[in-house]
């Protein structure tokens, strides 16, 4: 199955659907040094550096899915959350991908502040526009009169011939999907209507009660570590995690990821590291809400500050209470890239990369998901527009 991806960065969702099986008809980003990654990693990879709104979909055939993550600043608790007045909003340019394309599927992802009250509206109307991609937006008017219009549209009789979506939003956390980091990223999915896929998103594979039954229950964790298991029992459980953690309980799913996991065997990072992207980066300091990642827990989400890496953020937490940097290496981990995918560019420009990056194993989750159910249609499921 073929796929396109738009908003590409540095490769996380591209390696995510690679992994699904698609096949990668183009890879559209603007951003130089991500675009640099991308060649150096996946030579093969038609890798497009260009203005999103400069591209012609339809010169690439046709395609499956259509997939990408606009830019998600406008939205960002950590932004100025402009949202649709922010020139950075490119939900326009997804939907536009999706109406000259036609395919089955698409997949756009985004940061949970999309979910606010304050958005409310705006994602009832980017979802709309996603339903009925030909619908025609008036430039004339505000996106409120737009969405105005599409809601009448919505509700009343539309012709069998109509492009239409069957669309899905979901807000997930990457830790519940084998990620070793709290991510939460909203999901745009939808299905075209005339290949009647009932699709659900996939249901987790990993939890918060298997970790804590083998750290503090059957204390497995520990060993599996070559630690000494913990003469405390550390935070006090969660209530409505008591009963769930019980010595010899038959297996449920795997258990959540944590930061120490995802450093196995790398090492503390040094110049000399055999590890490439593994090099001790200084300056890292707490404050008051920004105090690092505990390394027995799933990291705190990636930031990717404007101005390099975000004060308190991105460290990891020693026991002792110290702190440092994340390396650019251990940064891939934590977002679940391969050990041989290597970051063009300086630190911090690598790790503005990936603090922008869909975790690969969320990303590879419900891109194989969505696979599942376009391989059945065959090439109906890339249906080419008539114009």
């Amino acid at each position: 199955m073929r796929s396109i991806e738009i908003f590409s960065g540095a490769g996380g969702l591209a390696l995510g659907l690679e992994g699904a099986g698609f096949e990668s008809v183009a890879l559209v980003e603007r951003n130089r040094d991500a675009c640099a990654t991308l060649r150096l990693n996946r030579p093969c990879w038609n890798v497009i550096e260009a203005d999103i709104r400069e591209i012609d979909f339809r010169s690439f055939g046709a395609v499956d899915l259509v997939a990408g993550g606009p830019p998600c600043q406008p939205f960002s608790m950590g932004g100025k959350a402009n949202g649709y007045e922010d020139h950075r909003d490119m939900f326009p340019q997804a939907v536009r991908a999706v109406r000259e394309l036609r395919p089955g599927a698409f997949l756009f992802e985004n940061v949970r502040g999309l979910l606010r009250p304050a958005f409310s509206n705006y994602v009832e109307y980017i979802k709309l526009q996603f339903m009925y991609p030909d619908f025609p937006i008036s430039k004339n008017a505000s996106w409120e009169v737009n969405l105005q219009r599409l809601q009448k549209h919505s509700n009343s009789a539309k012709p069998a011939s109509e492009l239409r979506y069957n669309v899905s939003i979901q807000l997930a956390d990457a830790a519940n999907y084998g990620v070793p980091q709290h991510r939460h990223r909203v999901f745009f999915v939808g299905f075209r209507s005339d290949l009647e896929s009932k699709w659900f998103f996939p249901s987790p594979t990993h939890t918060e009660a298997e970790l804590w039954r083998a750290q503090f229950s059957e204390a497995t964790y520990w060993k599996e570590h070559g630690l000494k298991v913990p003469s405390y029992p550390g935070p006090a459980l969660r209530p409505q995690l008591q009963q769930t953690v019980i010595p010899g309980l038959f297996a449920g799913p795997a258990r959540w990821r944590t930061v120490r996991d995802a450093m196995a065997g790398l090492g503390d990072p040094g110049v000399k590291s055999v590890w490439q992207n593994h090099v001790f980066q200084p300056g890292a300091k707490s404050y008051p809400g920004h105090t690092g990642s505990p390394l027995d827990e799933p990291a705190k989400a990636l930031k990717a500050g404007d101005h390099g890496v975000p004060g308190g953020e991105n460290m990891m937490r020693y026991p002792d209470g110290t702190v440092r940097y994340f390396t650019v290496r251990e940064s891939a981990r934590i977002q679940t890239f391969p050990d041989n995918y290597i970051f063009s560019g300086s630190w911090t420009e690598s790790m503005r990369q990936l603090g922008n990056a869909v975790p690969v194993a969320l990303a590879e989750a419900v891109a194989s998901s969505i696979a599942s159910h376009l391989q059945p249609y065959g090439r109906r499921s890339h249906l080419q527009s008539a114009r």
